[in-house]
């Protein structure tokens, strides 16, 4: 079995956290983190092995659709996404900073995780729907051409389902830009 982390988002707090309840009851899973965002949805994000993961995701998506926002499973996630959830990666350089934004939680882990797999990226920062209205967005950094990669495939993994809002990729970005919001 494999490790895998799995997203339920919701409309409603009281949806949020009946379908978190409904997931640990389902298996054998660890959360990760489960609270309100703005505005007032409530995500849900677990791990464990991968089946489990599943069935835990499923059983909430089909107990509680009707407030269901988004979801995923991701088997095998890329490891920098976890300190990236945190902000609490350790970057030394930046060559270049991308920035892709969705309108809600679940498309940016999705994003980053294929951002991350695709390139030789650090995922900086995963800014989950706080403070935001909703959105989210990530920062990564590497090599021009390796960001530039890893934001176009993040763009096509989130495009499809209508979640995509905007990215950017900056060259060389200014230290005192770098220091303000790194």
């Amino acid at each position: 079995m494999s490790k895998a982390i799995g997203m339920v988002e919701y409309k409603t707090v009281s949806t949020g956290i009946l379908a978190a309840d409904a997931m640990v009851k389902t298996s054998e899973v660890d959360i990760i983190e489960a609270q309100t965002v703005c505005p007032g949805k409530y995500i849900v994000i677990i791990t464990g092995d991968l089946s489990a993961v599943n069935a835990a995701v499923e059983n909430a998506k089909v107990a509680y659709p009707d407030q269901l926002i988004d979801s995923f499973v991701l088997g095998n996630p890329h490891e920098s996404i976890f300190p990236a959830i945190y902000g609490a990666a350790q970057i030394e350089e930046v060559n270049a900073l991308g920035v892709l934004e969705t309108y809600d939680a679940a498309a940016i882990i999705v994003a980053a995780d294929e951002a991350a797999k695709t390139a030789e990226v650090n995922l900086i920062e995963l800014r989950l729907a706080r403070g935001m209205c909703g959105k989210s967005y990530m920062f990564l950094t590497g090599d021009v051409a390796a960001v530039e990669a890893a934001i176009d495939r993040a763009k096509s993994s989130v495009g499809p389902k209508g979640m995509y809002l905007d990215s950017s990729v900056i060259p060389r970005p200014d230290k005192r830009i770098r220091d303000h919001i790194l």
